[in-house]
């Protein structure tokens, strides 16, 4: 592990001499390469597939773990879409001349080596080396053994791309330790490594966050919240609310307890419900909930649970101050939203939650780095510092001062 992780620090030098256009060439012809490889990604695909089915692994991550035409095609465009992005690397942030006559630049810089681990999502290994590169980070993967095949071919692919360039494939690799015990080193290699970001369930983080000595910025569980205020036009709640859940219920921005507002509850739980039901949404709800609607009951644990399933929580609050206690007891800082008309109660609601990404009559589906117009992102940080929410290209830069003088000495 140690010699290979010198070799990523090392490598790091010969991508920062790399030009943007270079960097945007290059990361062009990744994306080529995925598409005249999908026959070989979708059969390294259906290994893990198969697998999946044997290990008897839930619907969610199955559909996570999936790969086909369309998301092959996806991958390729999320890298052709960072490619074509602005160069993040080199960008003086500020500027400005002391008393001293010293001319001071704050220049963006990369952050170096960056750990990335990962379950379930294949597509994560070509968004995460694509904004690496795009960033001039060296980046170590570590994805979940549910994707092992797929995550190879991936790689194997991009580093074609790094081969042919005459670049070394320390650039993008696979960690070659992918065990437990692998991981535990990786996260204590702070001479070579300087950031992980793990994204997975909350074992993973909590065990990365509790024994990392490289710094972390952590993709945490999608505890995400939608409430429908008394304003709110109930059509559009409706609609929202079903795409919250229903759309991709595997991933971490979808909805996992809609909050209703106690003055419409009557009117509108009925509505929700018979929506839910033509989805196959199993539904959960408090006792306010109950006695308007048939649901199973719903506990703090409920509320406090990541289904990452067609399962749903619903709870009653009095107005957008019960709704703003109900969050912010069981918020993770993922993702929250309100739908209301009255922008007085919208900007309390925006202004009262501390979460990474707060909505007014969205979807949470949209916390996405490609929604939001990054091309991809490397995970959604749940941190305050140094990056939060999706973390595209910038979130990978850090800066440094550079001083221009002419022979000052300090007095």
């Amino acid at each position: 592990m140690e010699k290979f992780l010198e070799e990523a620090k090392s490598s790091s030098r010969i991508l920062s001499t790399l030009s943007g256009s270079e960097k945007n060439r290059i990361l062009k012809d990744m994306a080529n390469a995925l598409r005249s490889n999908t026959m070989d990604l979708l059969e390294a695909n259906a290994l893990d597939m198969s697998d999946a089915d044997k290990n008897d692994l839930s619907t969610a991550l199955k559909d996570r773990l999936l790969l086909d035409e369309s998301r092959i095609e996806g991958m390729a465009v999320a890298v052709e879409e960072i490619a074509a992005l602005k160069e993040p690397v080199g960008r003086v942030i500020d500027g400005w001349v002391t008393e001293d006559g010293l001319k001071i630049e704050k220049t963006s810089i990369p952050i170096g080596v960056i750990g990335i681990i990962y379950e379930s999502r294949p597509n994560v290994t070509s968004d995460t080396a694509a904004l690496c590169f795009k960033s001039s980070n060296v980046c170590v993967l570590k994805g979940g053994k549910e994707a092992e095949n797929s995550n190879k071919a991936i790689a194997k692919v991009l580093q074609a791309v790094l081969s042919t360039n005459n670049l070394p494939v320390s650039l993008i690799s696979l960690i070659p330790d992918s065990s437990r015990e692998g991981v535990a080193k990786l996260i204590k290699m702070d001479k070579y490594v300087d950031l992980i970001i793990p994204r997975g369930g909350a074992g993973l983080i909590k065990y990365v966050c509790d024994n990392a000595t490289v710094s972390v910025v952590k993709h945490d569980k999608g505890q995400c919240h939608t409430y429908i205020d008394k304003d709110a036009k109930l059509d559009n709640a409706i609609a929202i609310a079903i795409n919250a859940k229903v759309q991709r219920p595997g991933v971490c921005n979808a909805m996992e307890t809609l909050l209703v507002d106690s003055a419409i509850a009557a009117d509108a739980l009925p509505k929700l419900k018979s929506e839910f039901d033509r989805a196959h949404t199993e539904l959960k709800g408090c006792i306010k909930t109950q006695s308007i609607i048939e649901v199973a009951n719903a506990t703090d644990k409920d509320y406090d649970t990541e289904y990452l399933a067609n399962i749903l929580n619903i709870k009653v609050v009095d107005g957008v101050d019960g709704a703003i206690e109900h969050v912010v007891k069981f918020t993770s800082g993922h993702s929250e939203a309100i739908i209301t008309e009255n922008i007085t109660v919208a900007e309390k609601f925006l202004n009262s939650i501390d979460a990474a990404v707060v909505y007014v009559n969205a979807s949470t589906r949209f916390t996405d780095g490609g929604a939001f117009g990054f091309g991809a992102e490397v995970g959604i940080s749940t941190n305050k510092l140094h990056a939060r929410g999706p973390m595209g290209i910038e979130g990978l830069t850090t800066y440094k001062f550079k001083i221009y003088g002419s022979g000052q000495i300090r007095k």
